[in-house]
C-alpha cells in the first residue's frame, strides 16, 4: 500500500521522533510517506525536519515561519493538498505509536467511499469508552513500555481479528479525492477544535462509510498539543493524572469553535457511543425577542439564522463584543425589530425565515435555554407546519425544509 501520513506539530519534537521511529519500524512492506508541518515551533522541530528530509526520501515537511500558529485545521489541508504524494492519506497525531499490522488493516478495509480509523490504546487520562482501549504503557516516550504493548497485541490478537465498529476519530485513513470533494477542513475552526466533528458530519452526509478496525491499533499518549500546558504526571500511587487544567489558549479557542459549530449546524456536536456522527436536521430559524438584553442575545444568536430584538443598544453592543470572535456576519444576522416595523413589516409572520421562535425575555429561564439548544431535534420530531409552545416559547413553522446537505462542501 502507498499511504501518506499527515502530522502537524508544534513544540512536540520528542513525540514526533518517537512516532517516526514507530512508523518506520512497523510499517511493514508498505510505502509510507511521512508529511510533517512545523507550526512555528521553538524546540528545534524544523531543524530536525531538514535533517530527516536529507536522510529519508519518504519524509517531507513544511514550516510556518511566522510567530503565530496556524493550527492543525489549516495545516492538515496544506499537507494533504500540497505535500502528500499518494492517493491515500491518514490524519495522524505526533503522539501516536504505530503498532505492527496497522497499515495492513487499513489496506484490507479501505474501499471506495470509506474512511478507516485505527483503534486507540491509551493510558487512563480520559474517561473510558467503547471505542478505545485503556491500558497504561506509559505517558512519556522515556517510560514507554513497548515490550508490554507488543505482548498485549499478541495475546489479544484472536479477539480483535475481524472486529469492526462504525466510529471515526484520529487516526483516520481516507482517499484524497473524497477529502477534496468536500473541500477539506473548514478554516472557521482554525487553529483547532471542532474541525474534526464538522468534517465528519460532512463526510457522512456525502455518503462516506466509517469503519473502525480493531486489528489495526496505535498507542496514543493524548493531549500533547495545546490543550494541556505540560501533559500528564503520576501521583504517588502511580496513577496517571493531568498536571494542570487546560491552557487559557485552548479554553478560549474551544469556546470560540463551539459557538462557530453551533452557528453553522444549529446544534452542539453529537455522536453515538462509538463516535460516529449524529446529525439533527439544519432548519432556517429566526428568533424574535421581546425585552431583549445583550446577554440574552448572546445566548440565543448561535442557534438561529437571524435574530430580531426590541432593544437597539443591546443589538449593537452584542455585535461589537462578538464580531471579532466569529467569521459570521453578525450585522447581517442581528437586527433591531422596531426598525423592521418602521419599514412596513407588519408582523413577524412576514419574515423570510421558515421557523419563527418568539421569546419573552422576562420569562426566559434555563428550561427555555435547554429547549433552544435542542430545537433542531424538537423540529425533527414535530414534523409539521403550524404552531406549538415550549414553556414560554412560541414556535411558528411555515415550512420545514432541511438545509444540512448545503453544508457538505466547505465554502469558506
Amino acid at each position: 500500500m502507498k499511504i501518506s501520513l499527515i502530522q502537524p506539530g508544534r513544540n512536540n519534537l520528542k513525540y514526533l521522533k518517537w512516532s517516526y521511529d514507530s512508523i518506520r519500524k512497523n510499517q511493514g512492506n508498505h510505502e509510507v510517506q511521512i508529511c510533517v508541518a512545523d507550526d512555528a515551533s521553538t524546540d528545534g522541530t524544523w531543524e530536525w525536519c531538514l535533517e530527516m528530509m536529507k536522510k529519508d526520501e519518504n519524509f517531507d515537511a513544511i514550516c510556518n515561519f511566522s510567530k503565530e500558529r496556524l493550527g492543525h485545521t489549516i495545516l492538515y489541508d496544506k499537507l494533504v493538498n500540497e505535500v502528500a504524494k499518494h492517493d491515500v492519506c491518514m490524519i495522524y497525531h505526533a503522539d501516536m505509536y504505530l503498532c505492527p499490522g496497522a497499515i495492513d488493516a487499513i489496506e484490507w478495509y479501505l474501499k471506495d467511499k470509506t474512511i478507516v480509523s485505527l483503534t486507540r490504546i491509551e493510558p487512563p487520562l480520559h474517561p473510558p469508552g467503547p471505542e478505545k482501549i485503556l491500558v497504561d504503557y506509559g505517558i512519556e516516550p522515556e517510560e514507554f513500555n513497548e515490550d508490554g504493548l507488543l505482548e498485549w497485541m499478541n495475546t489479544s490478537k484472536s479477539e480483535r481479528i475481524g472486529k469492526t465498529t462504525g466510529g471515526i476519530f484520529a487516526p483516520w485513513a481516507f482517499y484524497k479525492k473524497d477529502f477534496q470533494e468536500i473541500g477539506g477542513h473548514d478554516p472557521i475552526f482554525a487553529p483547532q477544535s471542532k474541525e474534526d466533528t464538522d468534517i465528519f458530519n460532512r463526510f457522512q452526509l456525502n455518503g462516506i462509510k466509517f469503519i473502525q478496525t480493531w486489528e489495526g491499533c496505535v498507542y496514543h499518549m493524548t493531549c500533547r498539543g495545546s490543550r494541556f500546558a505540560d501533559g500528564a504526571k503520576r501521583n504517588p500511587d502511580g496513577e496517571v493524572v493531568m498536571k494542570n487544567r487546560e491552557t487559557d489558549e485552548w479554553l478560549a479557542q474551544n469556546q470560540k469553535s463551539t459557538l462557530e459549530f453551533i452557528r453553522k449546524w444549529g446544534h452542539f456536536c453529537k455522536h453515538d457511543e462509538y463516535l460516529a456522527p449524529v446529525i439533527p436536521s439544519k432548519y432556517n430559524i429566526a428568533i424574535i425577542i421581546e425585552s431583549a438584553s445583550t446577554h440574552l442575545i448572546s445566548l440565543l444568536e448561535p442557534y438561529c439564522d437571524a435574530i430580531y430584538a426590541d432593544c437597539d443598544n443591546s443589538v449593537q453592543e452584542y455585535i461589537e463584543l462578538a464580531q471579532p470572535k466569529t467569521s459570521f456576519n453578525l450585522s447581517a444576522k442581528c437586527k433591531y425589530w422596531d426598525k423592521l416595523i418602521q419599514q412596513e413589516m407588519k408582523d413577524a409572520g412576514d419574515l423570510k425565515e421558515d421557523v419563527k421562535v418568539y421569546i419573552e425575555g422576562a420569562r426566559f429561564t434555563q428550561t427555555e435555554m435547554d429547549n433552544i439548544s435542542l430545537l433542531s431535534e424538537i423540529l425533527d420530531d414535530s414534523g409539521a407546519v403550524g404552531s406549538f409552545e415550549l414553556g414560554s416559547i412560541r414556535v411558528s413553522i411555515s415550512k420545514l425544509d432541511k438545509y444540512e446537505k448545503e453544508l457538505i462542501v466547505c465554502k469558506s
